[in-house]
């Protein structure tokens, strides 16, 4: 079983795309799955023209609004390795939802525009990467647009990332005149040809060098001279340098057309590192072919609109999952009967019998699980848990109907449960009123819109004046709950939390208070600073 456990890894790639709102992310999602024949047609968000809407993007917020909302999981094979594609939410607000999936991988693919460069959500998730130590891959995307010289995003990922770019090919072509990338392993490059619509994949026509500058001429000398360049000036890549996230290899694509799409699914193959060793809590590694382990990552309920079931993502960490097999939950230390196990590919999902680490297992109608949870056989384990990051956005839901009362608890239930708000209560507002807490206002219209459609409780919602939380003490809880400008509720998992109208507020009523009385909201055991 170990040796098995041990090829089954080698042979695994799980990895994240990680980008600022609108760099293309969703679009490069479909286009590996395109370029891995797991799809015969790509779509785009929004399904625009003749095109249909992405497989990733599944949620109906997400169709209508043309952006990623929830993160999704799509299971690639190429050649005899298995590809774990983790599509994660561009948006700053569902930043919690992206950390929790940048935990379950051991890549990133780094998406950048290449008119605007980094931006700030992109700087962002670069460094809860290079706080996990996770290799990055860096594709500048949308080089059949106008954009900057190439020249100058290196520089700009060398200065405000503090990693090293080393190209792996380079542009033929200015951006917005995208003629194809140059080919290190030839001397030549792969010409582009666009297929109506990017709907299909693109044609790579391979040239040599003789061939590619009779027809590119100018665009191809200027190329093959700036790549040599770099390559001679400490630019070339260094595997070791790459998986101790210290220089970051970089590709140039156009992910709308399927451009250099393929390069970077088999620079994925190639250099992003299989799974390893996962660390516990107690900082012990717990090896590959180590009895089974896995870790949940995310909760979403709402996938399946027919059955409204609730599906818990567990990453494999360690040896052999087997449908059936009855595991323990380390946080409850009861058995949890794995008999609902399915792979996921967006919405569309199918049973599955075994799965080994790096693979992300669906739970179906898994109740007892909660966000952060181990589930192991046999040799017990508990993995770090997951942080709430500190909420900036407060307001009051309540049913619109009182006659739905129970599906409205029940909503509020479940959307707690996934990590999509933080519930905060109060014996003054009542269990009728809950107070919900978000680090970005659109989180709000995620739960009224799932509260309606989902759980058939339509609910109003009311913005509180509060812009700063931090916990509290029980002995200083009452005396924060009597201050003008500020309200004390409890969090569902027992935290205090007490909420301030600014931190000028909180600044005056800490002075009467004991020191440590408001500590952050985030911390080693808590959460962390978004």
């Amino acid at each position: 079983m170990s040796n098995e456990a041990t090829a089954e890894a080698s042979r695994r790639r799980t990895f994240a795309v990680i980008s600022h709102p609108d760099a293309g992310k969703s679009t490069l999602t479909e286009a590996l799955a395109l370029h891995a024949h797991a799809i015969a047609e790509a779509g785009a968000v929004h399904g625009k023209g003749s095109r249909r809407g992405v497989v990733s993007d599944w949620n109906e917020m997400e169709q209508a609004r043309g952006i990623s909302i929830t993160s999704a999981a799509l299971q690639l094979s190429i050649d005899d390795v298995v590809l774990n594609l983790l599509d994660t939410p561009g948006h700053a607000d569902f930043s919690e939802d992206t950390y929790r999936v940048l935990a379950a991988v051991d890549c990133a693919v780094m998406l950048l525009d290449a008119a605007k460069g980094l931006e700030p959500q992109t700087l962002k998730l670069f460094e809860a990467c290079r706080v996990r130590r996770t290799p990055v891959i860096t594709m500048i995307n949308k080089w059949d647009r106008p954009g900057r010289e190439p020249l100058e995003l290196l520089d700009e990922i060398s200065d405000r990332l503090g990693i090293h770019p080393t190209p792996l090919n380079w542009p033929v072509g200015i951006a917005g005149d995208f003629r194809g990338v140059t080919d290190p392993q030839t001397g030549g490059m792969t010409e582009f040809t666009r297929t109506p619509g990017g709907a299909t994949i693109a044609v790579g026509e391979p040239l040599d060098a003789h061939e590619a500058a009779r027809r590119h001429a100018d665009d191809w000398y200027r190329a093959a001279e700036e790549f040599e360049l770099l390559t001679a000036s400490d630019h070339a890549h260094d595997q070791a340098e790459f998986l101790a996230a210290r220089t970051t290899p970089v590709l140039f694509g156009a992910a709308v057309l399927n451009f250099g799409v393929a390069e970077l699914l088999r620079t994925v193959v190639d250099l992003a590192p299989p799974p390893s060793a996962w660390t516990d809590v107690e900082q012990q590694p717990r090896p590959v072919d180590a009895p089974f382990s896995g870790f949940v990552f995310k909760v979403q309920t709402g996938m399946d609109p027919a059955h409204r079931d609730r599906l818990a993502f567990m990453r494999v960490c360690s040896g052999r999952f087997e449908r059936g097999a009855v595991l323990t939950n380390a946080r409850t230390r009861r058995p949890f009967q794995t008999k609902y196990a399915q792979s996921v590919f967006g919405r569309e999902r199918k049973t599955i019998d075994e799965a080994w680490p790096g693979d992300v297992v669906g739970l179906v109608n898994a109740q007892a699980l909660r966000v952060g949870d181990t589930l192991y056989d046999s040799r017990p384990v508990t993995y770090p848990g997951l942080p709430r990051f500190t909420p900036e956005h407060f307001a009051v839901f309540r049913p619109r109907d009182a006659g739905r009362a129970k599906q409205f608890r029940r909503g509020i239930e479940m959307l707690d449960q996934e990590g999509i708000v933080q519930v905060l209560v109060s014996d003054r507002r009542g269990a009728q009123a809950p107070v919900l807490a978000a680090v970005g206002p659109m989180q709000f219209e995620v739960a009224a819109h799932r509260l309606e459609h989902e759980f058939g409780a339509p609910a109003s919602r009311d913005p509180l004046q509060y812009g700063v939380a931090r916990r509290t003490t029980p002995e200083s809880a009452p005396v924060v709950d009597r201050q003008r400008g500020a309200e004390v509720l409890e969090r569902t998992d027992g935290v205090s939390v007490a909420l301030f109208t600014d931190k000028w507020r909180m600044s005056t009523i800490a002075r009467e208070l004991p020191a440590g009385s408001l500590p952050p909201m985030f911390g080693d055991d808590d959460g962390v600073d978004p």
